[in-house]
């Protein structure tokens, strides 16, 4: 195959504007199924997580062979948080597909991930999908990108994008709002005559830059990259280049050579310039790295990542109830999994602490490091985690904090209640505009004032606002600022929760537990209204004697408790608290557990400020 019959494209999008749809409309429309072939529905999801989450969250790519062409298609994750995921793609293709919502419009994660594709000189073709919705306006929508293109100043090709309008669910386009419906392969047509052909040499030394990287359980890790020059095949002698400049390169018999076939991987005979391949045979490979047919060879360049904004502690499990759920408990087995995702994941950092057994986790958001979190605890993994901190850094005597734009859309009746939040977390409005009995508001924020606020949009504006954001800058500290305006209840005692104490406890707050769970000392059990934590013992039960008084006997009525999720959990936490995940719970504890050890520090601490 001649690098002038391939196509290479990413399809990117904000969170939930319909990519892994259109992937699957575009595979149907390829013609490599069988008739009877079933086709999971988002059949590009390929973890668990991701099919929950209705997200994606990692780059994944496949190729449709259409008349006598190859098309590579690359899965982009829409939300900021895996960001990293969209700019390290941008090496391996040629074009992207920019999918916006009819409806909605061009949203902020919109603007980030095609900010990355326009650095890198990409040509776009736009598809206005969704057009299948009620109250959709496709011409305002046009303009916004139109818009959006200028103020990421596109170059003139690049501003002429083409236009295409359609609904990949119902799985037609047509080239203008009230055009001709045609079916998938229109769009696979446009693919073909707008997106450029790969600039890849045939002849010469082969040449890879390592875009992504998979795990393969027979051969091992699996380099992934677009061929830029020469071609490779099975047996092959290749050099994996240094990081650094004077390493040395170490040698490499390429053990196979994966292609990416709607929703296979084959082997492969030949990997050719141009295409899309993975190859096999290392010990060690990082993205960003470039694979050679010289140990003399020049490294080719890789995107610049921006860096990570938000760390978070994981810490080995100390509490009394550890190792009854997880395999995985030793300070080792956790270094060696985060290290593990530190490799295929260029945006996670890991370094260890000054405290034996707990490590600093670097992340471009809270979500990125939940997710993380999710596939530890299913892996078997028992972890402490800490609440989310930004990275703040000094220029001369200037604290710097990160900025964040954020952008929230809510009903009107619910406006107020939504500005008190953003004023209280620091943020200062810069534009408002209303329509349709909805006001969108555009704030800058510092990104510790966004930890928490996607919970507390949900309860202000019962479910119906719509929020996203995107770094913006450092700038200086914005002060302190207080989050969570409520106390915990604190268990003094280990063992079982009885109905007859939580009855008792209910009336001071709101139960995180039920009769039955598993208690111990510094663990929160529920929520109090004030700002100081109450000590309660959720363990007590009733003395029995000869005597029985009437109505006494009767069940306690017990409202259901609030169960968090991970990532709840991890926002709500304070920073004296951590968060317990194992593979069946997810506790919530102090970190220092013993409740007289705790006075003792709160007690010092206090002298201490008093004393500055």
């Amino acid at each position: 195959m001649t690098p002038d019959k391939i196509r290479n494209i990413a399809i990117i999008a904000h969170v939930d504007h319909g990519k892994t749809t259109l992937v699957d409309g575009l595979l149907r429309a390829s013609g490599n199924f069988r008739e009877n072939q079933a086709i999971a529905e988002r059949a590009m999801d390929s973890m668990d997580l991701e099919k929950e989450k209705g997200i994606t969250i990692k780059a994944k790519n496949t190729s449709v062979h259409w008349n006598d062409h190859i098309i590579n298609i690359v899965d982009t994750p829409g939300h900021a948080d895996f960001g990293g995921e969209v700019e390290r793609v941008m090496k391996m293709v040629d074009g992207v597909m920019l999918v916006v919502d009819a409806y909605e419009g061009p949203q902020a994660q919109t603007r980030f991930v095609l900010k990355k594709a326009l650095e890198q000189g990409i040509k776009p073709i736009v598809l206005i999908n969704k057009m299948d919705r009620p109250h959709i306006q496709p011409e305002q929508v046009h303009d916004k990108v139109l818009e959006l293109l200028l103020d990421l100043h596109a170059n003139d090709e690049q501003f002429n994008a083409p236009f295409v309008y359609g609904s990949a669910r119902a799985g037609w386009v047509s080239d203008s709002k009230d055009g001709e419906q045609h079916d998938m392969t229109f769009l696979l047509g446009q693919i073909v005559k707008h997106i450029p052909a790969p600039k890849a040499e045939v002849e010469g030394s082969f040449e890879m830059l390592v875009s992504n990287i998979d795990w393969d359980n027979f051969v091992g890790r699996v380099a992934i990259g677009k061929v830029t020059r020469g071609s490779v095949k099975m047996g092959d002698t290749v050099w994996l280049l240094g990081k650094a400049e004077g390493e040395p390169a170490k040698r490499i018999k390429v053990t196979k050579v994966f292609q990416y076939t709607t929703l296979t991987t084959s082997d492969s005979v030949e990997g050719t310039a141009g295409d899309i391949v993975g190859i096999s045979g290392f010990e060690d490979v990082d993205i960003g790295q470039t694979v050679a047919g010289a140990a003399d060879a020049k490294a080719l360049p890789f995107v610049a990542i921006d860096p990570p904004t938000i760390v978070m502690q994981f810490a080995v499990n100390d509490g009394p109830l550890a190792g009854r759920e997880g395999d995985h408990v030793t300070s080792r087995k956790i270094r060696d999994r985060l290290d593990r995702e530190q490799k295929m994941n260029v945006t996670i950092s890991v370094k260890d602490t000054d405290t034996a057994g707990i490590f600093d986790v670097s992340a471009r958001g809270a979500m990125q490091i939940a997710v993380l979190v999710e596939q530890m605890r299913r892996e078997g993994f028992e972890v402490l985690v800490s609440r989310p901190m930004v990275i703040m850094h000094k220029e001369g005597d200037q604290l710097m904090e990160p900025f964040e734009t954020l952008y929230v859309d809510v009903p009107d009746e619910y406006l107020g209640g939504v500005m008190k939040s953003i004023s209280e977390r620091k943020g200062k409005i810069e534009n408002m505009e209303a329509a349709h009995n909805r006001t969108s508001i555009t704030a800058c924020v510092p990104t510790r004032g966004l930890i928490g606020f996607e919970f507390e949009l949900m309860n202000l504006t019962s479910g119906h606002g719509i929020h996203s954001h995107l770094f913006r800058e450092y700038g200086a500290h914005a002060g302190p600022m207080q989050t969570r305006s409520t106390g915990t209840l604190v268990s003094t005692e280990a063992g079982e929760a009885t109905s007859y104490a939580l009855d008792t406890i209910q009336e001071r707050g709101k139960l995180f537990i039920a009769p039955g769970d598993q208690v111990y000392d510094g663990m929160l059990v529920g929520e109090n209204p004030r700002t100081d934590d109450l000590p309660v013992n959720p363990t007590r039960s009733k003395q029995l004697t000869n005597f029985r008084s009437a109505g006494n006997d009767k069940n306690a009525q017990l409202p259901p408790p609030i169960r968090f999720g991970l990532e709840r959990a991890i926002e709500y936490i304070a920073p004296d608290e951590l968060v317990e995940a194992t593979p069946k719970s997810i506790r919530l504890r102090k970190r220092i557990l013993d409740h007289n050890t705790r006075q003792r520090e709160r007690k010092k601490l206090e002298a201490e400020l008093e004393g500055a």
